[in-house]
C-alpha cells in the first residue's frame, strides 16, 4: 500500500518562491521527505532549503537531470515532482493517494491555477482536465506524481534539458492510465508577466509543434532559451 510521498524540487536561484513552497509542503501529512535538487544557485536557495529541513543535492543544470538526481535519492512510496514556485494545499497527499485506488493508474498530476493571472490565462483547471482526458498528459507545473517502483521500472526521469514531462507521460501511458488528483496547486505567473502572455503562449505552441515534428529535447531547449530573450 502506498503511504508516503517524497517531494523533489529542482531549483536555480529560487530564494523568492521557495520558502512558501516549503512551508506549505509541511502542512501535508503524507510528505515524508523533501529533496531540493539544485543546479548551482548563487542566491540563498540552498541555505533556505537546508534550514527548512530539506535534503539538498547539487548537480548539473537542466530540469530533467535535476529531477532524476533527486528521484534517485528518494525513499517515499510516491515521488512528487514539484516546481519551486508551485504551492500546494494540505489535502494534496490524500488526493494523490486516492488516485491509486484505481489499479490501472500508474501516475498523474494535479489541477492547476495561476496566481495573479492575466485574463488570457484563466480557465487553467479546465485545460488540465481536457489534456488529461483527451491526451493523457500533464505539464510539469501540475505537480506530477509517480509511485517510486513504477518510476524505477520505466528508467527514472529522462535526463533531458526540456520536455521531460512529455517523455514521462509517454512512458506511463504505455503501461497504464494517468489520473488527475482532485486537488489544486497554484503556480506563479511570473514568467508570463516577465516575457508577455501572448509571446509566452506562442513560444510554448512552437515548442509543442516542433516536438510533434520530431525535434530533439536538446534542439528545443536551445530554441526555448533563445526565444525567451527580449
Amino acid at each position: 500500500m502506498l503511504r508516503s510521498i517524497s517531494v523533489v524540487i529542482p531549483t536555480l536561484n529560487e530564494e523568492q518562491e521557495l520558502p512558501r513552497t516549503l512551508q506549505l509542503l509541511k502542512t501535508v501529512p503524507q510528505v515524508a521527505e523533501i529533496i531540493v535538487s539544485d543546479a548551482g544557485s548563487r542566491d540563498a536557495t540552498r541555505s533556505i532549503a537546508a534550514a527548512a529541513g530539506a535534503a539538498v543535492l547539487t548537480g548539473a543544470r537542466g530540469r530533467g537531470a535535476q529531477l532524476r538526481l533527486g528521484a534517485h535519492q528518494a525513499t517515499g512510496d510516491v515521488i512528487l515532482l514539484l516546481h519551486a514556485d508551485t504551492w500546494v494545499q494540505p489535502d494534496l497527499g490524500s488526493a494523490i493517494l486516492r488516485t491509486f485506488q484505481n489499479p490501472r493508474v500508474v501516475g498523474g498530476a494535479c489541477l492547476k491555477d495561476f496566481r495573479d493571472p492575466h485574463w488570457l490565462m484563466r480557465g487553467s483547471r479546465w485545460r488540465c482536465r481536457y489534456r488529461m482526458a483527451a491526451l493523457q498528459f500533464a505539464y510539469g507545473d501540475q505537480a506530477l506524481f509517480i509511485p517510486r517502483t513504477i518510476l524505477d521500472a520505466i528508467g527514472g526521469v529522462p535526463e533531458v534539458p526540456l520536455m521531460e514531462e512529455y517523455l514521462l507521460c509517454q512512458s506511463l501511458r504505455n503501461i497504464g492510465r494517468l489520473a488527475l488528483a482532485e486537488t489544486t496547486v497554484t503556480t506563479s505567473a511570473r514568467r508570463f508577466r516577465e516575457r508577455g502572455v501572448v509571446r509566452t503562449y506562442w513560444r510554448m505552441a512552437m515548442v509543442n509543434l516542433r516536438w510533434t515534428l520530431g525535434a530533439t529535447p536538446q534542439a528545443l531547449a536551445g530554441y526555448y532559451s533563445s526565444s525567451a530573450k527580449p
